[in-house]
């Protein structure tokens, strides 16, 4: 298959101002029970990266896009919220995280945190090569280490120590088999293919943390990848190429990429022989969202197979799998688990901050959540 039909499947820095000192010590938290986060990853956390990248085609900034986000689009795949936008309210963090490609984000801004997130990126630097200008796993590590990092310490004069004291969070995975492994034309059914494929996504995942590791990160987060052959984008796709109209059941050779991954993931939170005194939290989002899509009322859902927006043609920005620019969103949107063809709406993804919160089933958080997470004394 063409990569043109996979791609269906998905989806210069500004004068610092005058030099300032913010101070930061042990009483700074304004309440919290973290210093802030450092999010990494691709669209399902992106908070607006892309609407500063030249030659991005990943891009939210337009309605109907935020519809229901306080000043409308802003980047953000979704109607509202992402999950981490979620989880620093949670974490009652002073405001919501900023994105790293914004102009604005130097300064006091970044004291609590910078999201350096990309729709349509991946963890190997391949991934969303073909949809113009994204930040690769590599690409955001690097931003972070040689550019806030060097300036977070010169306002602040805090030491790589201090970065025990942040949360820092990685959501990224799917793009690497959506954007990357099917794009090659993979077998659906190649379970050796897919093994060895996953295999190199963990080893390079691995390598990226035990990175930040180095450079003094201790509390992390793993959001699992979703089910992501229960997408409509993906649903939709699968029916189009197998002659049916269906749309209503999961894409399982799909979802069995999606939770090998999971599985290996799930066991870095309990493999930290090479990061020494660091906490790992893993969020099955994968298992959250099935069990929404398995029992929608008794969840608090209806929709669970259709995008709650219009979405674009094959041939138009958005390949079908983002929203219509300028199209229509459905009315009741709390009840949708989808917003476009990919990514969920608000509704779930405070379902999936909450549960990545304060749930105590290791089924979801593992080993402990992120409240404990954050409360830990590393």
């Amino acid at each position: 298959m063409s990569q043109l039909f996979f791609f269906l499947l998905f989806v210069a820095f500004a004068s610092l101002p005058p030099p300032r000192c913010y101070c930061i010590n042990g009483d700074d938290n304004n309440g919290g029970e973290v210093r802030g986060m450092f999010v990494f990853g691709s669209s399902l956390v992106d908070n607006g990266n892309n609407n500063f990248l030249h030659r991005s085609a990943v891009r939210a900034d337009y309605t109907p896009y935020g519809i229901d986000f306080p000043g409308g689009p802003s980047g953000r795949f979704s109607n509202g919220r992402n999950a981490v936008d979620v989880l620093s309210q949670l974490l009652r963090l002073p405001s919501l995280i900023p994105p790293y490609a914004d102009p604005h984000t130097r300064g006091e801004r970044i004291i609590r945190g910078v999201n350096f997130a990309s729709g349509g990126s991946g963890i190997l630097d391949q991934t969303g090569s073909t949809i113009g200008k994204v930040m690769s796993m590599r690409m955001q590590i690097k931003a972070f280490e040689e550019k806030t990092l060097v300036e977070l310490k010169s306002l602040t004069g805090i030491s790589n120590h201090h970065l025990a004291e942040y949360l820092f969070v990685v959501g990224t995975g799917g793009n690497d088999y959506l954007l990357n492994y099917f794009a090659r034309g993979e077998n659906l059914n190649n379970s050796t293919a897919r093994s060895n494929f996953t295999q190199l996504l963990i080893s390079t995942l691995s390598a990226q943390l035990k990175r930040l590791y180095d450079l003094g990160a201790r509390k992390f987060v793993l959001f699992s990848v979703q089910a992501m052959g229960c997408v409509p984008a993906v649903r939709a796709i699968h029916d189009a190429h197998n002659g049916s109209s269906g749309g209503a059941a999961c894409v399982e050779a799909v979802n069995e990429a999606a939770a090998l991954f999971n599985c290996h993931l799930r066991r870095l939170a309990k493999r930290k022989h090479s990061m020494p005194g660091s906490s790992i939290v893993y969020v099955n989002s994968y298992k959250i969202i099935r069990d929404i899509i398995g029992n929608p009322t008794g969840t608090g859902f209806r929709e669970t197979s259709r995008a709650c927006c219009e979405l674009s043609s094959a041939m138009e920005e958005g390949k079908g799998v983002l929203c219509k620019r300028g199209g229509r969103a459905c009315r009741h949107r709390s009840s949708h688990v989808f917003f476009d063809g990919l990514h969920p709406t608000d509704a779930v993804n405070e379902r999936i901050a909450r549960e990545a919160y304060s749930s105590y089933h290791k089924a979801v958080a593992y080993p402990i959540n992120v409240q404990q997470l954050a409360k830990l004394s590393i």
